[in-house]
């Protein structure tokens, strides 16, 4: 299937106004792989068979399946583990203290694809129930795409995918086999809730408050300049006054927003910028 280049860029164009998420040109090498089942199911001979009936705008659902199709759906249970390493070692323990009255924390899994990371999140308060018992915890796992917000609200994974981060401990004891795959029990279901929404819209609501944590790991990437400055936006206004948010180790604030800059203390977290005026002692100590 010869994917040509008028083909790629009505592609590329359907996807970024759907989603705001470009499909660069080193990306369009997925283009046959990601297209190749939708077109067997409908019965489309080529791409551009394809491109002409969307062109015609006479079947707006084939749309939105292109898109889901095209997006990138990579995850896999405690990804690239060190940044749970620190969540669960320094910053969690830190919140402990700042959040002692209240015993609430809201996270949101920007981006969560079929929702491994959110249930890592679960499993990570779910095996410290020492120091967690009494506390709210809510979190809250979106993306743009609903058929993976479907398969991440039934919790249901192929043995492929369960095995990918997890080890045999953790998957029996959080997991069921089912006939349909295995299922995570309801205990971990119950603690987290999925939502369809796209990074560039105004964020979704914890309940009371904003956001301690946010993490939004690998979604930026796909994003123009304008629209990672909107997306940035949309994140700082998600967080407390004293919240955190996570990127991917390939991603960065630094140039890209003035809305949050680099955590002082902990490499790869990010924070609102503080505009605090100077307090009236130091204004009299620096005018001499």
């Amino acid at each position: 299937m010869q994917v040509s280049d008028s083909s790629s860029r009505i592609l590329a164009g359907l996807l970024e106004a759907k989603t705001g998420q470009q499909l660069t040109m080193s990306r369009r090498w997925r283009i046959e792989t990601a297209l190749s089942s939708l077109l067997r199911e409908r019965g489309i001979a080529t791409l551009d068979e394809l491109i002409t009936i969307l062109v015609m705008g006479k079947e707006p659902s084939l749309s939105q399946q292109v898109v889901e199709a095209l997006l990138n759906n990579e995850t896999y249970f405690f990804r690239d583990r060190t940044p749970f390493d620190m969540l669960r070692q320094t910053v969690l323990p830190r919140l402990t203290e700042v959040r002692g009255t209240s015993k609430r924390l809201r996270i949101w899994s920007a981006g969560c694809s079929t929702g491994q990371e959110a249930y890592s999140l679960a499993m990570m308060f779910a095996e410290d129930p020492l120091r967690w018992n009494g506390w709210s915890i809510d979190i809250v796992g979106s993306d743009v795409s609903e058929n993976v917000v479907n398969r991440a609200r039934s919790g249901i994974y192929t043995q492929f995918e369960v095995q990918r981060g997890l080890g045999v401990t953790q998957m029996i004891r959080w997991f069921e086999e089912t006939d349909a795959g295995w299922r995570a029990i309801e205990a971990l279901r119950k603690n987290v809730r999925f939502q369809v929404h796209n990074i560039l819209e105004p964020p979704p609501h914890p309940g009371a408050g904003q956001f301690d944590i946010v993490l939004c790991r690998n979604v930026l990437l796909y994003l123009n300049a304008d629209k990672k400055k909107l997306a940035f936006d949309r994140l700082a206004s998600a967080l407390a006054p004293d919240g955190l948010l996570m990127l991917g180790a390939g991603e960065t604030v630094i140039g890209q927003t003035n809305k949050l800059v680099a955590d002082r203390e902990w490499r790869g977290l990010y924070r609102q910028e503080r505009r605090d005026p100077v307090p009236p002692t130091e204004r009299r100590a620096a005018n001499g």
